[in-house]
This record gives structure tokens, sequence and C-alpha cells, in this order.
């Protein structure tokens, strides 16, 4: 396999690190993100950058990107009412505005046949309670993704994942106890949450030449959440 110049933005935790993992070894990753974390013992060359603040230095990029992907998100799940308007705001910023401002950046460096991956969530198709403000940004981004790969194809393929619920720390609330681990698997109907590692797996794959045929998708990772009704 070729050697090929991806760019995270975020990877030091979750799902950007067991990409890293994935990739480290047979391509060229620079991580972008706020704390190197558990980074150090890994084969990859760390910007510190905060998405929310900072200009990514472009300097410090390969002349040409052949992957990039956005990791930053967040969950809040509360009823709207107890939601302001900040609340959205801050959703907003993280997962759609930070991510635009970027690509923006990164656009021109992004080479023929390269690929950007985002991540969404099942609640956009869905309709979950709770959901509001993380749905409505996440939908930004899906809206936003299949436009971009209209506009850039076919130079640059754009996809998207949409998990269901990921063992993550950025999901770690929801999953604080044996308990409530028993009762989010059994929502789905494979009967667990997901793994950092499913999804990091997708992701590695829509940076392959394997996925050189695919564009504008949006695809469910979810252990069948969105497509199977088993009640």
């Amino acid at each position: 396999m070729n050697s090929k110049n991806i760019l995270l933005i975020g990877g030091s935790h979750g799902i950007g690190l067991e990409l890293v993992k994935l990739l480290q070894d047979t391509h060229s990753v620079f991580v972008a993100s706020r704390t190197a974390d558990d980074l150090s013992s890994l084969n990859v060359t760390h910007i510190e950058f905060d998405v929310t603040k900072d200009e990514l230095d472009l300097n410090k990029l390969p002349e040409t990107l052949d992957g990039f992907v956005y990791c930053p998100g967040s969950i809040n799940l509360k009823p709207l009412k107890m939601m302001g308007l900040e609340t959205f705001r801050e959703d907003m910023e993280i997962n759609f505005f930070s991510l635009v401002k970027v690509v923006k950046q990164v656009m021109s460096k992004m080479a023929e046949g390269s690929s950007m991956v985002f991540f969404s969530t099942v609640a956009v198709g869905m309709g979950m309670p709770f959901h509001t403000s993380v749905a409505a940004a996440k939908g930004a981004i899906e809206g936003f993704a299949k436009a971009l790969a209209a506009e850039n194809t076919p130079k640059v393929r754009v996809n998207v994942i949409a998990p269901s619920l990921v063992d993550t720390p950025l999901a770690s609330r929801l999953l604080s106890n044996d308990r409530k681990k028993e009762m989010m698997a059994e929502r789905h109907p494979l009967k667990r949450v997901g793994t950092a590692e499913d999804i990091a797996k997708m992701a590695a794959f829509l940076l392959k030449e394997d996925s050189s045929w695919m564009t504008g998708q949006i695809l469910g990772v979810d252990g069948g959440m969105s497509s199977l009704n088993i009640s």
C-alpha cells in the first residue's frame, strides 16, 4: 500500500485514536488536537490545535493531503426546555462551524482522488427524544457533506459515518456502570453498543482506494439501530 498523507482533526482519544493506530504503520498521519494524550508512543506528527479557537498552521502540513477526518463532537442529551440557545450554539460551533472553518483551510491541499470523512449520528435520521441540539448540529454536517461532495467531485470524495452509541470517553456518562451498558446494548438489534474500533475501521475503509466509488454517502454503523425494528 502506498503511503498517504492523512490529517485528523482530533485524534488523541476515542475513535480518532483508534483510527490513528490503524493508519500509523502504512501512512503519514498528522493529528491536530488540543492534547497529545496517548499519541506519544505512536508514529504520528502532532500539531497543537484548538479547533474552536485557533487557525490551523498549514505550514506544518505536507504539500498535499490524501485524507482528512474531522473527529471533534459533542453529546448533549436533554429535553429542549432544559437547554438554552447557548447550548445549541456551542454544539453547532464544535460540530459544524469549526468543521467548515478547517475544511475551507485545507481544501486547496486535497489531492486528486482524496477522501474526507465526517461524523454524524443515527439520531439525525431517526428522531430521538432529547437529541434536538446534537441532531441539529450533525444534520448540518450531513447536508454540508453532500453538497461538498457534489461541488468537488471527482477530485475529492466526501462521506459521513453516522454511528449509534459508541463506548468512548465522550459517551462515558451514558455508560458509567454495568446496568447502563446492559440497557443501552439491549436497544440495539446486535445487542451491544459500538466500540471505537468499529467506527475507526469504517473511517479507514473510506480513506482507502477500496471505497473509491463512494461519495456523498451517509453510512450507518449503528448495530442495526437505524434500519431494524425488533421490538
